[in-house]
C-alpha cells in the first residue's frame, strides 16, 4: 500500500506526521502490515485518511490542479475536508483515530455485519431490509448507495443474513456478506456517534475553501457547525454516493480525480455518469500523465 510513492518526501513526511500522533509507525504498517492487521477498523480508517492526504499533497507538489469541488466516500470525507482547508491534517488524524475506536467498540465482535447487494433497485433494497427486520426484529439498513444497482447494507449479522435471502428472492444478481465486522452507517453506530460528538465539538473546523459535498445530505456546508453536524450524522446514516456524483456533474463538472489507493471510486463514478471523465491518481506516473493530459486539453 502506497509503495509507488515511497520516493516522494512529501508522502513520507505526511506518514511521519500521522505516526507521531498515532504513536505507531503508520508507514511500516502500510508497507508490511498483515491483511488481518490492515483490516482492523482502528488501522484501516487512519491509514486511508493518511494515504488520501499524502497522495493529494503529492499531486499538488507535482503541479496538479486544485479542485473546484470535493467529496469523499465515507471516511474519505475527512480527506476531502483537509483538502478544502476545513480541517488541519493533524486534527483530522486525531478525529479519525477517535472515530475508528468508537466504531470498533460500538458493536461486539461477531454481532455486526455488512453485505453487498447487486442488481436491485433502491426500493427493492428497502423492501428486503424491511422484510428481514419484520422476521428477525433486528437491524438491516442501506448503508452505502455506491452505484445504480450496487448497494451495501449493514446491521446485526442475523438480520443482514435474512436481508440477503430476501434480496435474492427479489431477484438480486448477487448478495453476499462482506469481510467487515463493524456495521458502518447504520443505527447500531448511533451510540458511538453520540460519544463522538464531544471530539467534534473540540475540533477546530474552518469554512472550506471549496465546496465539500457531504455524504449525509448531499450538500455543501456553510459553517463549521454545519460540518460538525454532518460528520456526526454521517456515522449512522447512509452514504449517498450516487446522488453526490449526480450533484457534482449537474454543476457541469466534466473531469474527476480519484485521490486514494485503488480505483474503486473511479469505477463507481463511471457507472453513475458515463460522461464524467475519471482519472485515478494512484501513482506518481499516473499523476504526471494526468497533469500532461490537462495541459494539452487546456492548451
Amino acid at each position: 500500500m502506497m509503495s509507488a510513492f515511497s520516493e516522494l518526501s512529501v508522502v513520507k513526511d505526511t506518514f511521519e506526521e500521522a505516526s507521531s500522533i498515532m504513536q505507531k509507525d503508520m508507514w511500516q504498517l502500510a508497507q508490511a502490515g498483515a491483511q488481518e492487521e490492515l483490516a482492523i477498523t482502528t488501522n484501516t480508517q487512519p491509514l486511508m485518511l493518511i494515504s488520501d492526504v499524502a497522495m493529494y499533497r503529492a499531486w499538488v507538489e507535482l503541479g496538479g490542479h486544485s479542485p473546484s469541488i470535493v467529496a469523499g466516500h465515507s471516511l474519505g470525507e475527512y480527506a476531502a475536508l483537509v483538502t478544502a482547508g476545513a480541517l488541519v491534517f493533524s486534527d483530522a488524524v486525531s478525529l479519525v483515530q477517535k472515530r475508528s475506536t468508537l466504531m470498533q467498540n460500538a458493536v461486539p465482535p461477531g454481532i455486526g455485519a455488512m453485505a453487498a447487494v447487486l442488481g436491485l433497485s433502491d426500493e427493492d433494497i428497502q423492501t428486503a431490509c424491511e422484510r428481514a427486520k419484520a422476521q428477525n426484529g433486528g437491524v438491516a439498513e442501506a448503508a452505502n448507495y455506491n452505484a445504480p444497482g450496487q448497494v451495501v447494507i449493514a446491521g446485526d449479522k442475523a438480520t443482514v443474513e435474512k436481508a440477503i435471502d430476501e434480496a435474492k428472492t427479489l431477484g438480486a444478481k448477487r448478495a453476499m456478506l462482506l469481510a467487515m465486522a463493524t456495521p458502518s452507517h447504520c443505527s447500531l453506530i448511533k451510540p458511538a456517534a453520540d460519544l463522538y460528538l464531544s471530539a467534534l465539538k473540540e475540533a477546530s473546523i474552518n469554512t472550506p475553501n471549496v465546496p465539500v459535498i457531504h455524504n449525509y445530505n448531499v450538500l455543501p456546508s456553510a459553517t463549521a457547525e454545519d460540518i460538525r453536524d454532518r460528520l456526526y450524522q454521517q456515522l449512522f446514516s447512509p452514504v449517498r454516493w450516487v446522488e453526490t456524483i449526480q450533484y457534482i456533474t449537474a454543476m457541469d463538472i466534466k473531469v474527476g480525480f480519484e485521490c486514494g489507493p485503488g480505483k474503486v471510486i473511479t469505477g463507481l463514478n463511471k457507472r453513475i455518469d458515463k460522461e464524467l471523465h475519471m482519472i485515478p491518481l494512484g501513482s506518481p506516473k499516473e499523476m504526471e500523465l494526468a497533469i500532461n493530459e490537462l495541459s494539452r486539453s487546456n492548451g
